[in-house]
């Protein structure tokens, strides 16, 4: 079952939450558990055991340490995270089947076991409460990553409130139309540019930034699902992405995409290593392990590993650069006087690096990556534009316009100043609900007309 779907908005989500609301206290936590087992084997029937002897382990692992020496405590540790990543790689990267959300669950359940191991939190003694943990359906599949101790309270004592409701119902509609209403038609331009017959640099620049604009709305918009859903059943959620589109530096971008991953690698693989409190030369590997991992985390196909070695010398070559920035600016800055200037310059840079980023992310054939890169920059391309890449562009316009419009913070900006004054506040007051329910009526037509388009993390 996935959230962009008339059973689970419609059928499922009601009967939930309705049920949720009229059981006690004691008893919520249990349905939650049995609403997400169900949620899980809707689909992922044979999964369902995987995601079952999982959340065992790491419940058995997480007492078991608590009651042992330290000695044995850090060999219990690695047999979990050993077993728990085991049952990772052998499906990632043994051909098998992958289980929808194995990546985000098996990341809980290690960084769980870390946490107990540290003496950051108790392990859970309740079973129900540590598997609705691990398997709530709001973000089981996609994230965000969330760790045990940022929800630890929440799970004995949350409350339902009005507000909260409203607020996810909003924020689950607005994902509903990031993925529906932009993702999935900006995805079926970039396959359609990328099946013309006659190569255009224009037509690759245009497939490749349709995909950096599908990807984002893809992934943000489950991520505001999972956020909202949550809300509505009194849980907070960490927010996972800050309009990364609008950053000016590398570093920036990935301290605001996918936010809870890069937090998981910064805490338990990064730091552990040493940082960047050591030589230079091992804080350039520690850079590379994670970015190496984190490709590997994505996919077995080299184009993730390359993807993940790109933004690592990025970010090592920004970090070199960056004293020397900050003293001087860069040769081409040095003579312009308004500072704007520089944001601008910085935040073109960091657009070009991310399409050419998503290009090798989206690139599984190695040769099909070398030919999307080198017709970029014209190599062995004779022709700039074809009259079909110019007709896509211009039926498209305006999908691109909101596209970029969206990704941006321009819009919540303005909202943010108009609501400041009072005739603005009234204004939206107003205007909002008939704002949001025309999103919804928009979101489900197409989920009724449409064909269907999972979530494109779901494959990782």
């Amino acid at each position: 079952m996935v959230f962009a779907s008339i059973t689970f908005l419609y059928w499922f989500l009601p009967v939930v939450v309705l049920v949720y609301c009229l059981l006690p206290q004691g008893c919520k936590n249990g349905w939650l558990l049995l609403a997400s087992l169900f949620f899980y084997g809707w689909g992922e029937g044979k999964a369902l055991l995987i995601l079952v002897i999982s959340i065992l382990i790491g419940y058995g692992i997480g007492l078991g340490m608590e009651k042992m020496v330290r000695q044995y405590r850090t060999a219990l540790l690695w047999v979990g995270i050993v077993i728990e990543a085991g049952f990772l790689l052998y499906f990632k990267y043994m051909d098998a089947a992958l289980p929808v959300g194995i990546s985000f669950y098996t990341f809980q359940l290690i960084s769980y076991l870390v946490d107990v191991y540290r003496g950051d939190t108790k392990a859970q003694r309740n079973l129900i409460d540590f598997a609705m943990y691990i398997c709530l359906f709001t973000q089981l599949v996609a994230g965000p990553i969330v760790r045990y101790t940022e929800i630890e309270g929440q799970l004995k004592e949350r409350k339902q409130k009005a507000e909260d409701i409203r607020y996810g119902i909003r924020r689950i509609i607005l994902g509903l139309s990031k993925k529906v209403v932009l993702a999935d038609n900006l995805g079926e331009l970039c396959q359609t540019v990328k099946g013309l017959e006659t190569d255009s640099i224009l037509g690759f620049w245009l497939s490749a930034v349709a995909f950096t604009l599908q990807i984002y709305f893809d992934f943000s918009g489950y991520s505001d699902m999972a956020i909202g859903l949550g809300r509505i059943f009194g849980f907070r959620f960490p927010e996972n992405f800050d309009y990364p589109y609008g950053a000016g530096s590398i570093t920036e971008f990935w301290q605001r995409w996918h936010m809870s991953l890069t937090r998981w690698f910064r805490d338990y693989v990064y730091i552990p290593l040493g940082g960047n409190r050591c030589s230079t030369w091992k804080w350039i590997r520690n850079i590379l392990i994670v970015w190496m991992l984190t490709g590997l985390w994505h996919g077995a196909q080299w184009n993730f590993v390359l993807w993940g070695l790109y933004f690592a010398v990025l970010l090592i070559i920004e970090k070199k650069l960056q004293p020397k920035i900050d003293r001087s600016g860069p040769v081409v800055m040095m003579h312009l006087k308004n500072p704007v200037w520089k944001q601008v310059i910085g935040h073109i840079y960091v657009i070009v690096a991310v399409i050419i980023g998503f290009v090798i992310f989206e690139e599984t054939d190695m040769t099909q990556l070398g030919n999307h890169l080198a017709g970029m920059i014209g190599i062995g391309q004779q022709v700039f534009a074809t009259e079909e890449v110019l007709y896509y562009l211009k039926s498209y316009g305006v999908l691109l316009i909101l596209g970029v419009v969206g990704s941006l913070p321009l819009v919540s900006g303005l909202c943010h100043r108009v609501e400041d004054k009072k005739v603005g506040n009234r204004i939206i007051t107003v205007l909002e609900p008939v704002v949001w329910v025309g999103l919804l009526f928009i979101a489900t037509a197409y989920l009724i007309d449409g064909t269907f388009h999972p979530f494109l993390y779901f494959r990782f």
